[in-house]
């Protein structure tokens, strides 16, 4: 789950990983945490952190600063990555393939965790080797970090560059895509009224205005039951 760590640059921060290690010492043993945390903004900025504290609070906090320092910008073509890459870090690969809109992240736990964050919503991937999440995310992050926009490859090679095949398919991929009318008025929510129609007549429910359940005027039926004219008993004549 996301944490909104400030309001004014909507930075939001996942925790990918927690790790325990415990060192063997003359009084038994001492326990670290290590937390491996990832931000962004959702609009092109991402960055990670690995931190180790005495306590896991404390693990994540400076992960989550060691995170801001590493924040880079990541060109993208829509929802999706302007080309493919493959991002590398030890014996981890991971390979960016841009989607269509509405593919959404095809991805694993940890590469997804990453994209999603940085704000991209449609791209395939695949890992190969290690998958270490540590390296996992480092190559992600290394992928991202070499991705190129049309523009900057046009300069960089001094050509000019008309449209790219992916924005041809993300061109067609929004024909598609349905089309949201702010106007349109929300449609209203069902109304709960099961029970409303039960006893009316209070705490008798089944009994509606005829009294309770196992009130004193029997129970079920509809109305009360007339209670029996008292007889009159003979006056004896007084001696």
């Amino acid at each position: 789950m996301a944490e909104i760590l400030d309001d004014n640059t909507n930075l939001e921060s996942h925790t990918v990983g927690i790790y325990r290690t415990a060192a063997t010492v003359k009084g038994g043993r001492r326990f670290s945490f290590g937390a491996l945390v990832v931000i962004g903004d959702r609009k092109g900025k991402v960055g990670y952190g690995y931190a180790k504290s005495t306590e896991v609070p404390t693990a994540i906090e400076k992960a989550q600063k060691y995170a801001k320092r590493k924040l880079t910008s990541v060109p993208m073509a829509g929802t999706t990555l302007p080309h493919e890459i493959e991002g590398k870090a030890c014996a981890s690969k991971v390979r960016l393939m841009p989607a269509s809109p509405g593919t959404g992240v095809v991805a694993g736990g940890t590469v997804r965790a990453v994209l999603e964050i940085a704000g991209i919503t449609d791209c395939l991937t695949k890992c190969t080797g290690s998958t270490s999440k540590l390296n996992t995310v480092k190559a992600v992050i290394d992928g991202l970090g070499r991705l190129r926009t049309r523009e900057q490859i046009a300069e960089l090679r001094g050509v000019e560059i008309t449209t790219t095949d992916i924005e041809q398919r993300i061109e067609r991929g929004n024909k598609f895509m349905p089309s949201i009318n702010e106007n349109i008025e929300k449609m209203a929510a069902p109304v709960n009224t099961i029970g409303q129609d039960r006893g009316r007549g209070g705490r008798g429910g089944r009994g509606g205005s005829g009294g309770g359940r196992g009130g004193r005027n029997g129970g079920r039926g509809g109305a009360p039951a007339e209670a029996p004219a008292a007889e009159a008993k003979p006056t004896e004549a007084k001696s």
